[in-house]
């Protein structure tokens, strides 16, 4: 009897050791050795595995879930804009895909600033550069994938047909309904019980788009007809392509955007095109970590990266005071650079990436840290110095601060506005999907598409929803130089997704939504795997600090200096020593940010899969 309670109690034991290691995260592991697809909703994951299942590969299966999330208002729409890395197995390159649209013809400072605006509006037409997620869905399955539009596009389809609406999406309706009732087309869309006390869909409601649905059968319409004509698949592709853009589907948007007061030319749409291009990589330690370049705030996470690999972040000790103050001065460090230097490298003037991602210059920005106290007075260096050329905007630099004026706390000109601490968060954490997706076959997909989030304004006929991106811009030069709003030109964007190669393959993707947080989390997620030795699903759910130190790149504009969001879970002394380091501390139950992500297992030849438990984010495995 004694023995039979032993081992009883024995058993007991070990299933509790096993009980709590699975409980160490709110989700498990993706274990896969197919394929795995991760993405911002389930029914959008599903539509990536059923790419899959059908035979696609990795590119088929992401632009699957692209389209489906942009279908589903997943902080996203179709009018909005893509980016995305893609490591090709083939070549073992990793390239960046630039689908990120340009500000319309008459989109200029003088433009807005007669308007008494102070930057591009948060809403509405003028607030939309031309569309980049269809064509950047079309370039990348061109390019890159094995099936038919029509194959690809065919869960999405379903989804416009119908399909019953999440909670997060309905109640986002409903709170931003004032909004949405200022656009005739999307009132029309969207408040589906017009007059009633809840204006917008109900959590489980079957949410129809027939206009959507018309506009993307007219796609399918081109690719058949070019088919029947004796096209391979890829001129398909583009024939559809051309209609969207050059055809009637761009007639109706740019007369729906002339219609409510926005400046889209036909011209401004035939003209914009999807560019493949060579992203920036540094390293860190033996890791190379792959970024698309200034047009979107990717290399921000290299340059911090460049100054923490001369540090011991480890010794510190996983979200000690120590390790989250320096993490916090990295960043800021970092994002300054940002908020002067990034902008559209295809105009002038040139971006010093050179510099900027230059291990010397990371030296010379690391002396700067200050161990003790939080620094205010944080700005841009000059990273001319580590590259050929002379800094020609060092005049700028004397006044560029986020800081109140020490003696008067006068805020700076351009920041003179009240903060509204919810409107503000709101926008620093604004937009923005993830996509994950690999292959055995050796492809890897990262993506981060946005734009046209709710309170979209609807294009017309086309159930089209329009970009917000510039409200990116700025119209001073003295805020930086190198991303002023100009017809043709690319805002600097905050989508920023993220992929690692270790000797040469590939070792981890990542990519997360949330605006200015975005490179601030994946920094982290990078750390926790790799000086921490977490696992994918407990790196994507780890608590993460946030800095709000940078300059927002929504609404206003606005910084809050030494404002830090923590974690609930940071002990009370550790709390202690950041207030007298000099922080203002915004203490919050999850701080994980949505991370999503792969590990590459090549001990065992699989994947691992993380899904963020932060929001809605889902992935599937195989």
């Amino acid at each position: 009897m004694r023995m039979i309670i032993s081992l009883s109690t024995v058993l007991v034991a070990t299933l509790l050791v096993f009980q709590t290691a699975d409980a160490r995260t709110a989700k498990p592991i993706l274990h896969g050795k197919h394929w795995v697809a991760i993405t911002g909703k389930p029914l959008a994951a599903t539509a990536g595995a059923r790419i899959f299942h059908q035979g696609g590969n990795v590119v088929d299966s992401a632009c699957a879930m692209l389209a489906a999330t942009s279908t589903m208002f997943d902080v996203l729409s179709w009018g909005g804009e893509t980016q995305a890395l893609i490591y090709n197995p083939n070549t073992g390159k990793v390239v960046g895909i630039n689908a990120l649209g340009v500000a319309p013809t008459g989109a200029t400072p003088e433009f807005f600033k007669s308007r008494d605006l102070p930057y591009p509006p948060q809403y509405g037409p003028l607030a939309a550069v031309t569309p980049g997620t269809p064509g950047g869905l079309m370039v990348m399955l061109a390019e890159f994938g094995t099936m038919s539009l029509a194959e690809v596009l065919a869960p999405a389809m379903e989804l416009a047909a119908g399909y019953p609406m999440e909670a997060q999406t309905a109640d986002s309706i409903e709170r931003l309904k004032e909004e949405i009732k200022k656009w005739p087309y999307s009132k029309q869309l969207f408040l589906t019980h017009s007059g009633e006390e809840r204006e917008a869909p109900a959590m489980g409601e079957i949410f129809r788009q027939p206009d959507l649905l018309s506009t993307l059968n007219k796609l399918l319409e081109a690719e058949k007809q070019s088919l029947a004509e004796g096209a391979d698949r890829k001129q398909a592709i583009y024939a559809a392509y051309d209609r969207f853009y050059k055809g009637d589907i761009a007639a109706e948007f740019v007369r729906s955007s002339t219609e409510m007061g926005g400046l889209h030319t036909l011209e401004d749409l035939a003209a914009w095109q999807v560019l493949i291009e060579e992203p920036v990589m540094s390293t860190y330690k033996d890791i190379e970590v792959y970024k698309l370049t200034s047009w979107v705030q990717g290399p921000v996470m290299l340059q911090a990266l460049n100054m923490l690999e001369q540090l011991d972040m480890k010794a510190m000790g996983y979200n000690s005071a120590r390790y989250i103050h320096t993490l916090y001065q990295v960043m800021n460090l970092s994002f300054a650079d940002r908020d002067f230097y990034y902008g559209d490298p295809y105009f002038p003037p040139e971006e010093p990436i050179k510099g900027l991602l230059s291990k010397q210059y990371a030296k010379s920005r690391l002396r700067l840290l200050n161990h003790e106290r939080n620094d205010p007075l944080v700005k841009p260096g000059n990273p001319y110095q580590f590259q050929k050329g002379r800094n020609p905007f060092l005049d700028l630099l004397k006044n560029w601060t986020n800081a109140p004026d020490a003696r008067t706390g006068i805020m700076p000109p351009w920041q003179q506005a009240s903060i509204d601490h919810d409107v503000f968060e709101n926008d620093f954490l604004a937009g923005t999907t993830s996509i994950q997706t690999a292959d055995k076959d050796g492809w890897v997909v990262s993506v981060t598409p946005s734009g046209g989030w709710i309170p979209a304004v609807i294009a017309g006929h086309t159930g089209i929803g329009m970009s917000q991106r510039m409200q990116s811009f700025v119209l001073e030069t003295s805020q930086n130089p190198y991303n002023v709003v100009a017809p043709g030109k690319r805002p600097r964007a905050t989508l920023t997704p993220g992929m690692a190669l270790k000797e040469g393959l590939p070792y981890l993707s990542f990519a997360v939504q949330g605006g200015d947080i975005q490179d601030q989390v994946l920094v982290q997620f990078f750390l926790n795997m790799v000086e921490f030795g977490m696992n994918v699903q407990e790196a994507v759910e780890a608590a993460n600090v946030i800095s709000y130190q940078m300059r927002n790149s929504f609404g206003d504009h606005q910084a809050q200096v030494g404002r830090l969001l923590i974690n609930e879970a940071i002990p009370d002394w550790v709390q202690e020593e950041l207030l007298d380091m000099g922080y203002s501390l915004d203490v919050r139950p999850r701080t994980s940010g949505p991370i999503n992500a792969i590990f590459f297992d090549r001990i065992n030849g699989a994947f691992q899969g993380g899904a963020s438990n932060f929001g809605e984010d889902y992935g599937i495995a195989w």
